[in-house]
């Protein structure tokens, strides 16, 4: 990550806990006393406590900041993105980290609108937001998982994504919703588990934007990605996994993308893709999961 200012801007969605709470850290470790790390999340008391912790960190070299910000605002998205611009010139690390916590047992039906509110208007929000004051060699990424290849995707559904600019992204997640509400979602192929379309719309919406991108952001060193953190023992992700003895603590899963942000320059195998530890995911690869006893099986 190169930046032609003194100080660098860092800011990362959902990270009051878990995984945002565990790059807000990395990031505040391994940036300068003279940069800024941004920890934003929706409770003003759970966002001012957290920053306090990480402040107060021995590893912590930059200075931690609370912010409130509640992704499902996007106006508020829009209004943080050009306080920064005027007050920074910009930002240099913006990580989309943010998701709706859901349990099994709980109606996927029921809880749709906030899933996709958080998960894919918050991240098209972000995308159109934060792009245009991202600085030249930054780094915008979005936390997304292996579930969001196309090949998820029930075939009838996959040319909605596939070559997809943002704005029929958007109008496909807007169909996905309607189709929840209406009740045609399954006789159209969408699967009920909601993190399945989700992600692979949250990809889907990274390459739209990156397709636009992509030559003069390689020339600036500057990356696009969504990444796959792996599996990881968070609150929020162990009820979905039968088998846990394989997952990575917040902060070992936060380690490769970190990585990503402090790498110089940009791969261009890399750029615009799923990236998980380091190596790009086949866009068109996998098969739609399947359930056994409740649970989700990749």
């Amino acid at each position: 990550m190169a930046c032609v200012n003194a100080s660098r801007i860092a800011l990362v969605t959902g990270a009051n806990q878990g995984l945002g709470r565990a790059l807000v850290e990395g990031l505040a470790a391994r940036m300068s006393p003279d940069d800024l790390v941004l920890l934003t999340g929706r409770s003003h008391r759970r966002v001012t406590d957290a920053a306090g912790e990480v402040s107060r960190l021995p590893a912590t070299r930059a200075r931690v900041e609370g912010r409130v910000l509640d992704v499902t605002d996007t106006d508020a998205i829009t209004r943080l993105a050009e306080h920064l611009r005027a007050r920074h010139g910009g930002v240099d690390v913006v990580i989309s980290n943010a998701v709706t916590r859901l349990r099994p047992e709980e109606s996927q039906a029921e809880r749709a609108d906030e899933f996709i509110d958080v998960s894919n208007t918050a991240t098209h929000a972000i995308l159109r937001s934060f792009g245009p004051v991202l600085r030249p060699g930054g780094r915008l990424l979005v936390v997304a998982s292996s579930l969001g290849t196309l090949g998820r995707l029930d075939p009838r559904l996959r040319h909605l994504f596939d070559g997809a600019s943002l704005d029929q992204v958007e109008y496909a997640v807007e169909s996905w919703r309607g189709a929840i509400h209406n009740r045609t979602a399954q006789e159209a192929g969408w699967p009920v588990w909601l993190n399945v379309p989700s992600k692979v719309a949250q990809v889907a919406a990274v390459r739209a934007l990156a397709a636009e991108r992509r030559a003069r952001d390689l020339a600036a060193g500057t990356l696009i990605a969504s990444v796959c953190p792996g599996m990881v023992d968070t609150a929020t992700s162990r009820p979905w996994f039968s088998d846990y003895s394989q997952a990575q603590s917040p902060a070992q899963a936060a380690a490769a993308l970190l990585d990503l942000v402090f790498t110089e320059g940009a791969d261009p195998a890399l750029y615009g893709e799923l990236i998980r530890f380091g190596k790009a995911l086949d866009w068109y690869d996998g098969t739609p999961p399947v359930e056994q006893d409740g649970i989700l099986t990749p």
